[in-house]
């Protein structure tokens, strides 16, 4: 059984095993098929069309499928990696050590975003830009020069929600405890935030392209998972038969084969310590 780590604690060959992994994924070409997808569900995604990566109920199924497909092209290079988690609500600051530069690098510098430090710099040579909002080859990060992290206290708020998720199942849902984490509503804007945070790719479409990425969304992940064992009696909504939504047994684009019910549960693939 696979265990998701908090970054934190990851030993320096997990963290190493980890790099290595994304780095072989991005050479062989995989990585950016990644970049791809987000991509396109996310400039795909309307309030008022068909919505199913971000703005809608299975934001959470859909990113937790994605995040199980790379974990899965990771461990086909190196079976011991599972990927691990950035709790932002302790680890705030540029200088913690989730951005080291044996781990994901640091800041971009002040005249062009570019990151300079780690792995991921493009002065490495190992990892070129090649799908981008604009024609720039390297890593952009502006941490901190847009937005805030949220809080535990934000966070907590936000786990405290007893519905999932409630009409009209967009960006303008009040109450559901999906939307609120997404980042459309309250104060704390969770996950949107820290894209904000991040800058550079993270606050685009094409925010794979920072391997932090994962990191966050495996701890929005957590979140979840959090929230559902929190809530046990507070299923995926909505049900059956609306309009532009997944619903709770509709498939899930782009694989067609698997539904938010069958996403609920992810014991079979990971547990968190």
């Amino acid at each position: 059984m696979a265990v998701r780590k908090n970054q934190a604690n990851l030993t320096a060959t997990e963290k190493r095993n980890f790099v290595n992994a994304v780095l072989e994924l991005k050479r062989k070409g995989g990585y950016d098929s990644f970049v791809q997808t987000h991509d396109q569900f996310i400039m795909s995604d309307r309030d008022d069309s068909d919505r199913v990566g971000h703005r809608s109920p299975s934001f959470l199924p859909w990113h937790r499928r994605f995040l199980i497909q790379f974990e899965q092209e990771l461990q086909k290079i190196d079976s011991s990696v599972t990927l691990p988690y950035w709790d932002w609500t302790v680890d705030r600051t540029v200088n913690a050590s989730i951005f080291g530069a044996d781990f994901m690098g640091g800041n971009g510098r002040s005249r062009d975003a570019q990151v300079m430090t780690g792995p991921f710099a493009y002065s490495g040579g190992k990892w070129p830009i090649t799908v981008g909002a604009d024609d720039r080859p390297f890593l952009q990060r502006e941490m901190g020069a847009s937005g805030a992290l949220p809080t535990r206290a934000q966070v907590d708020a936000v786990l405290a929600m007893p519905v999932y998720d409630t009409a009209p199942w967009n960006s303008l849902s009040e109450g559901g405890f999906r939307n609120y984490l997404e980042g459309w509503r309250g104060a704390g804007r969770v996950h949107n935030n820290v894209h904000v945070w991040m800058g550079g790719h993270m606050s685009s479409g094409v925010s794979p392209n920072d391997p932090v990425f994962w990191l966050h969304h495996c701890f929005i992940d957590k979140l979840w998972s959090d929230w559902q064992r929190m809530h046990p009696a507070s299923g995926y909504l909505p049900a059956a038969g609306t309009a532009n939504v997944v619903d709770l047994n509709d498939t899930m684009r782009p694989w067609n084969n698997v539904t938010p019910a069958q996403m609920l549960d992810h014991s079979s693939y990971y547990t968190y310590a």
